[in-house]
This record gives C-alpha cells, structure tokens and sequence, in this order.
C-alpha cells in the first residue's frame, strides 16, 4: 500500500482502539493513513480532531489530561513521543539500567509538572488551559492552543513521572513562578517544594536566581519565606538527629563571647565540655563569595583558633544522611579529649 492507496475502515478501526489514541501526521502517514482521510476523519462531527498543528485525537470527545500531555509532547518533540515498552518501570530502581522514552527534546515543566510531581497546591491538569513544555532555544516552534513552549539553552535532565518527561522541580517552579503575580500561590508552591522533602531552598533560589525572577517582589518575600522554613525543617532535623542517636544534649541557639571580649558569633548548637559546636549552612546559591561567606569563614576560623571544633551541616545532609552526620558529631565529640582545652568562652542565649 502506497499514500495513495485508498483505506478500507479496516486500519482505521485498528488505530481507534490503541491504548495511546495521540497521534502526529507522521504516525498517522506510516500507518497508512493519507492526509486526505485524515482530513475527512477530522470534519465536522468526525470521529478524530485535531489537537495541535499536525498532532491528532482518534476519538471525538474532550481529550482526557493524560491525552494532552501526550499531544504537547508529541508536537513539541523532534521525535514522536511514545512511553517505555510494556512492563518496563517509568521509574527504575537505582540499581535497574534506566529505560529513557523516546522524548529527548521536549519535557514537561510549569505548573502540570508539579502536579505531576504531586504537589497538593498545582491544579488540577484538567483545570489548566495550558501545559508549559521546555525545547532548545534553537527550535522554530510556537506556542498555540494547549501548548506554551519555553525556550531554553539547556534541557534540564527529566525525571519520569508515569512515563512521562518532566522537569525537575526546582526548574518547574521556576517556570510556573514565572507566570504567577499572586504572592499566596507563590508561596504556596514553595512552601510545598520544601515542606514535601521535594527539594532543598537552595536548588529552588538557584533557578530562581537563573531566571531572574529575585528581583520581582512578590517572588523575593516568597522566598523570604522559604528559607525560613527550610531553616526550621533543618532545625528540626537536628533536634531529631540529637534525640534519636543519643548525642549528648547540648545547649542550643547560643551566641559566643570572650570575657569581656568581642563577639564570637551564632550556633545552633554547642557542647561546652567538648567545645564542639555545630552550624547550619543555609546559605541560598551564589553565596560562597559574598559577605557571608566571609563572615562563615571568619567565624570557624577564630573559633577553632581558640580551641572550638566546628561542624558545618546542610539541611541536604541532614535529610538524606541523618545517622552519617550524628557519626561525624559523635567522632568530634569523642575526639575532644585528644586535643588541648579550649579557650574558656561566654556562653548566651540567642
């Protein structure tokens, strides 16, 4: 059979009962199917519709959200879009060969991707009149109907959620921020973002900060927010680090002076028998040569002039590997008795 061959309802038959009922011009034309009866199976009152410029719907009824995501990717990407083989986990283990979907030049990011990380505050797919799907800068591609193209210079590396590309979050945020004047639903999206554990304030202010999106002020009290919260779930987690490995108490929140000398500085949390102290490094992005970072480094530098060990912490640390860093506060706890005393210091409540 040729393109020019006329179609009997046979193959068209077959087409309308895939599970994936999304499909291009291209698909379509290896099918068997001509422009012609594509054309004719898309008339008013047909059987198909047409979704997007050259991306097609083999039934007549609203598209579900499964169906238009597929369709955005689909008319986004260089190659059709089409969900790993049968069987195979959109998600691997760790330890299993990662199966990628052919669909490599197009990811789903803005507000769909973060309901379908499965954020409680994103809409309902269904609700949204657009997707935002990210494809290279060099792309001649419009934005038209359900599809917003974004153009970027980097693809970020998709995760797949039920086989589909999407962007990581941080860089979802971004994008669905991005488009957002609401300040509530601003920081609701980010409070989300940390609160969830789906991802550290720092990867969300770096994207931010690559999008240029600080100096918007709505976003820049969102984010005020967010790094307060992320320094709380922190805090938290030291406490619970403390608690649940038998660390000895220490005393928390203090400041340290000299006797009737300068200030030393802030703590999260200090053991005075010891003299160890432990800081919370919640620095946002871009911060490692600022004033800061100076201040950090200063700080650790006379505290351990005088004796005082300091453990740096991140909340990164302290969510993926609590027991690995009450080890490292252990071992300079046990350690203080191998090294000469400590300068005697002040010890106050911050």
């Amino acid at each position: 059979m040729n393109h020019n061959t006329p179609l009997s309802s046979r193959p068209l038959s077959r087409l309308a009962n895939v599970h994936r009922r999304v499909l291009t011009a291209a698909q379509l034309r290896a099918q068997g199917v001509t422009p012609a009866e594509t054309n004719e199976q898309c008339r008013q009152g047909g059987p198909w519709q047409q979704l997007l410029p050259g991306v097609y719907l083999l039934h007549p009824g609203p598209p579900t959200s499964e169906e238009r995501l597929h369709a955005v990717l689909s008319y986004a990407a260089r190659t059709p879009f089409r969900e790993p083989a049968a069987g195979v986990p959109a998600q691997p283990n760790a330890d299993e060969p990662r199966v990628t979907p052919h669909c490599t030049d197009a990811v789903i990011t803005g507000l769909a991707a973060l309901t379908l990380h499965g954020f409680s505050s994103a809409p309902p797919l269904l609700s949204l009149d657009t997707i935002d799907v990210l494809v290279p800068r060099l792309r001649r591609l419009r934005t038209v109907g359900c599809a917003r193209v974004i153009r970027t210079a980097s693809l970020p590396t998709p995760s797949y959620v039920t086989g589909l590309p999407v962007a990581p979050v941080p860089r979802a945020l971004a994008d669905a921020v991005a488009e957002l004047v609401d300040v509530d639903s601003v920081r609701r999206l980010l409070t989300e973002a940390v609160r969830g554990g789906h991802t550290e304030p720092t990867a969300v202010v770096r994207e931010l900060t690559q999008a240029r999106l600080l100096n918007r002020p709505h976003v820049a009290d969102a984010v005020d927010s967010l790094l307060a919260e992320g320094r709380a779930i922190a805090e938290d987690q030291l406490y619970r680090m403390v608690r649940e490995f038998a660390l000895p108490d220490p005393v928390w929140n203090v400041d340290l002076r000299l006797p009737g000398g300068p200030h030393l500085g802030g703590l999260d949390a200090y053991w005075p028998e010891q003299a160890v102290a432990v800081e919370l490094d919640t620095r946002a992005p871009g911060q490692e040569n600022d004033a800061l970072w100076s201040e950090y480094a200063r700080k650790r530098e006379t505290l351990e002039r005088l004796g005082i060990t300091v453990v740096h912490l991140t909340p990164r640390k302290l969510r993926e590997s609590l027991e690995q860093q009450a080890a490292v506060v252990r071992t300079a706890l046990m350690a203080s008795s191998d090294r000469d005393p400590a300068a005697y210091v002040v010890v106050l409540p911050r």
